[in-house]
């Protein structure tokens, strides 16, 4: 039986660690290099069953070392990975992240096998059982619209709650991408940063007094939730118009790659366990201020004792 269904991308992450990020034209010595297992959905897969969720994850990788090392640290979590396949055209995706010594960072992605993830891969994984029992479906952007798409109206079909972490951003000239708009109507919760919620509204959210604009705005589009993530400033909550900020907790900044990753797959746990928006909020909030305190993607994710102990 399965709790959580995380439908989204593996990367293997190279971070260069640096005093600060090159302008344009410019270099600039690393202080450090490191490989990491990454990926937006992989990561919230290892986050969720970290804190105890059983977890079935649905994606793609190449035929290569990355791809049998990603599925092989997965599995080591307890993540069922019956339903990430292997490519035999495309590499491994890749991320390239630049960490500054305050925490920072600066991310390229390269999709690679990612990008191959189609709506058969995850009616496959449906066919074949993973979704079996599952209250929460957990979608990001970095595969195919049209295969988050078919994910969340399986989902919805099933009685599942879809949460949408719309990451990386996507582009709003002329208006939301025909997906994007099905995706959110297909969403029972969007949980952007700042600079998401403003790609997706079209409003700038630069601290929590102007986040209550840009979630009205989120939960017009169909989700009934908007969950606002302000970084150092905690998170924006609006649950069907009941309406709360949760501050962040004061940490020491190490790494904030994952933070996010970290704070929804700890939500979807939550969620899936049984728990009310205001007391999964608050876990998934001390969930992602534990994350940067500590170097790399999933390795930062924190495990259940370090939460509940």
């Amino acid at each position: 039986m399965t709790d959580v269904v995380v439908v989204g991308s593996l990367n293997m992450d190279l971070v260069a660690r640096v005093a600060r990020a090159p302008v344009a034209g410019e270099t600039v010595s690393g202080e450090s290099f490191e490989t990491f297992p990454g990926g937006k959905g992989a990561n919230q897969a290892v986050a969720a069953a970290r804190l105890g969720a059983q977890v079935a994850m649905v994606g793609r990788v190449g035929r290569d070392p990355f791809g049998r090392t990603l599925v092989a640290l997965l599995a080591a979590e307890g993540v069922d990975v019956r339903g990430v396949s292997d490519d035999g055209e495309g590499p491994t995706g890749v991320a390239l992240i630049v960490v500054e010594r305050d925490g920072g960072n600066r991310i390229v992605v390269v999709p690679g096998a990612n990008g191959g993830l189609r709506p058969g891969d995850v009616e496959a994984s449906v066919r074949a059982g993973l979704w079996e029992g599952a209250r929460v479906l957990l979608l990001q952007l970095e595969v195919p619209g049209e295969t988050v798409v078919r994910a969340a109206e399986i989902a919805r079909g099933r009685g599942m709650l879809v949460l949408l972490d719309p990451a990386p951003a996507p582009p709003r000239a002329g208006g939301l991408a025909p997906e994007v708009a099905r995706l959110l109507k297909a969403a029972d919760a969007v949980l952007p940063n700042q600079l998401e919620a403003e790609a997706l509204t079209g409003i700038a959210v630069p601290g929590p007094g102007a986040a209550g604009p840009a979630a009205r705005a989120l939960r017009s589009l169909g989700p009934r939730t908007a969950v606002v993530k302000l970084g150092g400033d905690g998170v924006f909550v609006d649950v069907e118009g009941e309406i709360w900020h949760e501050p962040a907790l004061a940490v020491d900044v190490v790494d904030t790659t994952a933070a996010g990753d970290a704070f929804a797959g700890a939500l979807a746990a939550r969620l899936a366990a049984g728990d009310g928006w205001r007391r999964a909020v608050a876990y998934a909030n001390r969930a992602a201020a534990l994350s940067v305190t500590r170097p790399g993607a999933q390795p930062s994710m924190p495990r259940r004792h370090e939460l509940e102990g």
